[in-house]
């Protein structure tokens, strides 16, 4: 026998091994199913599997009516079925390590994680969870599997060339970055959770991580502080994947670049520390802990971002059209105004297929960047609160500045 032969029976072995060793340990002595009868039905799973459909149906069979006995036994003291599917699970996994042992071997591990959170798992949706919490989880699901499936993934000629997809699964970021925060601030803490959610959302979208950030300062004004500092953190993961991105397409852009990028990068870390310090000496109680009854997001409010942002699309396209098609470092800067990465990588890559010079391909990266400012200036107003927004835009106008001194000295130092 080859070691690939051997494969999907050590599969099984494992499957019941670990998933049997689990169930020994969390049931009482006297419980008819332990770590030897889950071994044994993965086996049994695997073994008629590799003799065929009808051995499998009749194992399944008998299982099924085994584990339907041992709950009848068990019922009085445990009532629970965990055990009873576990078992019946068990025997399938064993019968797919014939066909993929790697997928029955990491279901396997998964399954057996399962059982063992099981206090962990049940703390957490009776004490932490909340009705609005379950609720909003279910508006996410279906905005993210129902709706965006459903939305077409290509330009729409009668809407300016609008992507619908794209629009809608920026919506859907907002959400996601929002619920990120929301959950953030409940395991972390206001300050340390927003910073954290800011900085992460922001390699994600800066832009929509930001509208994110000004709807929470809505919600809770005594945060507005806390959002700014996780609105301006997504900036510096902004720069920070941009310099990754051009480094990659087109590596010669880089060292004339990474002046632009320092400068912005030190641009944002500052005001973070200037809005820390501010908070750390204006601050004469801890912030207050996130109520169980707030709202992880507000999808009205993501819904109104994505509509400011098709509006700067099609304000975007409307100034491409009048200057028409001949300049790509002007239609990859109004790009800019969508993503500010992409427009970027694609000047960096006509760069290095020599279609721009390496001046154009820069000044492509500037304008793509200033234009995405915009976009994030419109996100900082999305929360309707007026204090948030101009902080944001100043913050925004502040880091353009340092990014085209940095482009002006990437130029000139040759």
């Amino acid at each position: 026998m080859t070691l690939a032969s051997l494969l999907p029976w050590a599969a099984a072995l494992g499957a019941g091994l670990l998933i049997g060793i689990e169930r020994e340990r969390s049931q009482p002595q006297e419980a008819p199913t332990g770590l030897r009868s889950f071994v044994l039905a993965a086996l049994a799973g695997a073994t008629a599997a590799a003799i065929g459909m009808p051995a499998l149906a009749l194992v399944l069979a008998a299982f099924g009516l085994l584990t339907l006995a041992g709950y009848l036994q068990t019922r009085a003291s445990d009532p629970g079925l965990t055990t009873e599917f576990a078992l019946v699970l068990t025997v399938l996994l064993g019968a797919l390590a014939q066909q993929t042992p790697a997928l029955a071997a990491g279901l396997a591990v998964l399954t057996a994680g399962i059982l063992a959170a099981k206090a962990l798992l049940h703390r957490f949706v009776r004490n932490v969870l909340s009705q609005q919490d379950i609720e909003a989880g279910l508006l996410l699901s279906a905005a993210a599997l129902v709706v965006l499936p459903l939305l077409p993934n290509r330009p729409i000629a009668w809407l300016a060339g609008l992507n619908l997809h794209t629009l809608w699964l920026l919506a859907v970021l907002v959400m996601v970055i929002q619920s990120l925060g929301h959950i953030g601030m409940r395991v972390l803490g206001a300050e340390r959770g927003l910073a954290v959610s800011g900085l992460v959302g922001g390699f994600v979208s800066s832009t929509a991580t930001i509208a994110g950030m000004a709807q929470r300062a809505r919600s809770l004004p005594m945060l507005r502080g806390n959002c700014l500092q996780a609105a301006f953190l997504s900036n510096l993961a902004t720069v920070a994947e941009l310099g990754v991105l051009v480094g990659l397409v087109a590596p010669m852009l880089l060292a004339q670049l990474l002046p632009a990028l320092v400068l912005y990068g030190v641009g944002a870390v500052l005001g973070v520390a200037l809005l820390w310090r501010h908070a750390s000496a204006a601050a004469s109680e801890p912030l207050p802990a996130l109520s169980a009854n707030s709202r992880p997001f507000q999808p009205l409010q993501a819904v109104a971002f994505a509509a400011i942002l098709t509006l700067v699309l099609l304000l975007a396209e409307a100034a491409r059209n009048v200057l028409g098609s001949g300049g790509a470092v002007a239609t990859a800067g109004l790009a800019g105004f969508a993503d500010a990465h992409a427009a970027s990588v694609s000047a960096a890559q006509l760069a290095a297929h020599g279609v721009l010079a390496p001046d154009q391909a820069l000044s492509a990266i500037g304008l793509a960047v200033s234009a995405n400012a915009l976009s994030k200036t419109a996100a900082g107003f999305a929360g309707a609160q007026r204090g948030f927004g101009l902080a944001n835009a100043a913050m925004q106008a502040a880091l353009v500045v340092l990014l085209w001194l940095g482009l002006w000295l990437g130029a000139h130092g040759g």
